[in-house]
Formats: C-alpha cells, sequence, structure tokens
C-alpha cells in the first residue's frame, strides 16, 4: 500500500496515466450505490429470488438423473418379473402297463424308478381277458381295465404310454386269442418293451418257423440245426396225404 501511495503521489507517474483513469478509480461502486426509493425495495423484496444459472443447471441434471434411474429401476424391476423362471411344475408321470398274470407283482420292480430321471412311472398290472381297448387315429388307445384285487372289483380308464407283454397273445384253448388287443395297442401307437410286431409274430408257431428256416437255409444245417417238420394248412389236407400214402402201400 505504501508503494501505491508513493507512486500515486508522484506527478510524473499521474501524468503518464490515461485520461479519466483516476476518475475511474475513484467512481463508487455499483454494489455499494445509494438506496432506491421504498417502492423500488418493496418490489424487490416481494420478487421471488430467481436461481442462478449453476444452481438451475445443476437442479435440473440432478432430476433427469433421478428420473433416468428410476425408469432404470422400473424397467430392471420389469425385466426381473418377465425373466423369473416360473414355478416348476409337476411332471405327469407315464403309465406303464403290464400284461402278466397275477403271480408276479411287477410294481414293486419299478418302485420309486422314473423314465430319463425324470417322470416317474405309475404301473397297471393286468391279464389279456381283464383288458379291453378302444384306438383312434389321433387320439392314441384308451385302455379299460377291470381286475379282482383281494376280492374287490377295481375298473380303471386309462392310456398307456409303454406297454410291457409277458403273457402269450394267443392259445389254441377256447377264448384265448388275444391277437385284436395287440393290433389294438399297435393301431394306438403305444410303445411296447417287446415289441407288438414280433409279439403278433410269435402267435403263430408255423410263422416263427417259416422265419427259422430262412436261417437255416442262409447258414446251412451245420451251424443251423433245425427239426424237420411238416406244414399243413388243416388237418383235412393232413387226412389227404395219410391216405394217399396208405394207398402207395
Amino acid at each position: 500500500m505504501n508503494f501505491l501511495r508513493r507512486r500515486l503521489s508522484d506527478s510524473s507517474f499521474v501524468a503518464n496515466l490515461p485520461n479519466g483513469y483516476m476518475m475511474d478509480l475513484q467512481r463508487p461502486d455499483n454494489s455499494t450505490s445509494s438506496p432506491g426509493s421504498p417502492a423500488t425495495e418493496r418490489k424487490q423484496q416481494q420478487q421471488p429470488s430467481q436461481p442462478s444459472p449453476s444452481s438451475s443447471s445443476g437442479t435440473s441434471i440432478f432430476s433427469s438423473i433421478s428420473s433416468a434411474m428410476k425408469q432404470t429401476t422400473q424397467a430392471a424391476a420389469g425385466l426381473m418379473e418377465h425373466s423369473a423362471s416360473p414355478a416348476p411344475v409337476a411332471q405327469k408321470p407315464k403309465i406303464l402297463l403290464v400284461i402278466d398274470d397275477a403271480h408276479t407283482d411287477w410294481a414293486k420292480y419299478f418302485q420309486g424308478k422314473k423314465v430319463n430321471g425324470e417322470f416317474e412311472i405309475r404301473m397297471e398290472q393286468a391279464e389279456f381277458s381283464e383288458l379291453n381297448l378302444a384306438a383312434y387315429v389321433t387320439g392314441g388307445c384308451m385302455v379299460d381295465m377291470q381286475v379282482m384285487r383281494n376280492g374287490t372289483k377295481v375298473v380303471r380308464s386309462f392310456k398307456p404310454d409303454f406297454v410291457l407283454i409277458r403273457q402269450h397273445a394267443y392259445s389254441m384253448a377256447l377264448g384265448e386269442d388275444f391277437r385284436s388287443l395287440i393290433i389294438g395297442l399297435q393301431y394306438g401307437g403305444v410303445h411296447s418293451v417287446n415289441s407288438l410286431y414280433s409279439i403278433y409274430n410269435f402267435c403263430s408257431k408255423p410263422w416263427v418257423f417259416s422265419q427259422l428256416i430262412k436261417i437255416f437255409n442262409s447258414l446251412g444245417p451245420e451251424k443251423f440245426p433245425l427239426v424237420e417238420q411238416t406244414f399243413f394248412p388243416s388237418h383235412k389236407q393232413m387226412v389227404s396225404v395219410l391216405w394217399f400214402c396208405d394207398g402207395n402201400f
């Protein structure tokens, strides 16, 4: 400050200053100007203070960020709702129909077992004589079962997914021809542990033997020996052959 005073008191320094420079220095500051009229002061007090551009800009940015965060949170919540895995649905058990007599209890062999480790097995056991069915082109095969369990008649209707056949489907005895049930299962597209095609073929012993003859002719009697047999379409042909042989004698 002393330095400035000395410099300003020097006449040569003051003479070299631009015109009006000292007057600008002596001019009172606008912030300390004389107060205006009372009306003007009241008007200024009544007017709300306008926020500075910087504070207004900061408030606007914060509002935008808050709005964006709110929308992001809502979108994330909606995405989590849509992407949340649904509650596990219990798989419908697969029905296995076992055709066999009551001497073997197949239920204990399949108890607690699952197909592909996922589907439980519901087993139904009955004999051919206790079954009836209806098969459809698109509706599969519907089986009706009437069995006796401990003196009680049990009636059920179900659509089997698999079938295990452990009983002969055909016999010469009266009422022991169940080939129609095999055809019905095949018609309805029911999967079989032992193929329905082979079961149906085995209903006729001559038909099976004819397949053995093919193997006999292919491999020869040394590798595939076969008991020689004769086939007759019916007993009438047998009688005529015997009569012909007796006549030669």
